[in-house]
């Protein structure tokens, strides 16, 4: 940040890690990562994030074991523009699903579709995005072993149990193709854009100020999807 100061010619001090870190934990960011009004798609997912420390140092001096700390980074897209819509970072001990609801809560604009992967796969994350989003499409793959519930053996299906026999009359593969369940993978290329940006570390050292650090980071790139995003074309 200093370089950019000199080449910008612009005669302002630029803080250290320390004093950030210390005001970190207070710091607020009073607008919400994004500012969708439209109906969107919502695609949720968590990847890990590495505290970082003297962990590797120490082992290489010391001897021993690498006690390494992780953090969850909890995400929610717009696979349409590539936005991050709400964020949370927990502790390794918090299970994904129980993150459905206070990701969903950041969201104002309507919710369409909520998409996630087998791991939050259960009616109760059903019943949260109906409360939170009444008329919103569920699209969770069910579990190998899951087999329709007893209302939809009486010809009262819930969307779960749609999505059972759907994949019992066309296949796995069928039923992505049917729901568009592939659009999914696109949270976790927004996982690699912030681990190869942001990067797949955290400085700081406390979970409070790790939490402002990884919404900075969102941010981050919020402001630049909105710059401008790469377009791929297939080449023949």
């Amino acid at each position: 940040m200093r370089s950019v100061a000199m080449l910008l010619n612009l005669p302002i001090d630029v803080p250290d890690h320390t004093p950030l870190s210390r005001r970190g934990a207070a710091l607020s960011l009073a607008t919400a990562l994004s500012k969708a009004a439209t109906p969107v798609t919502v695609v949720v997912d968590s990847t890990g994030l590495k505290v970082f420390g003297a962990g590797e140092w120490h082992v290489a001096k010391h001897g021993g074991r690498d006690r390494r700390t992780w953090r969850k980074r909890h995400l929610a897209i717009d696979p349409d523009t590539g936005e991050i819509l709400a964020s949370a970072l927990t502790g390794t001990e918090e299970g994904d699903a129980s993150l459905v609801i206070p990701l969903l809560d950041q969201i104002d604009a309507p919710v369409t579709t909520f998409m996630a992967d087998g791991a939050y796969d259960g009616d109760p994350i059903y019943r949260a995005v109906a409360d939170r989003a009444p008329g919103a499409a569920v699209i969770i793959p069910p579990r190998k072993t899951a087999v329709s519930s007893q209302a939809g053996t009486t010809g009262n299906s819930s969307p779960r149990d749609r999505h059972i026999e759907m994949i019992a009359a066309k296949g796995r593969m069928g039923w992505q193709k049917e729901v568009g369940y592939g659009r999914r993978a696109l949270v976790e290329t927004s996982m690699m854009r912030y681990k190869a940006v942001i990067g797949r570390t955290l400085r700081a050292r406390t979970l409070s100020t790790q939490k402002v650090e990884a919404r900075i980071g969102c941010k981050v790139l919020n402001r630049m999807t909105t710059l401008g995003m790469p377009v791929s074309r297939k080449i023949a």
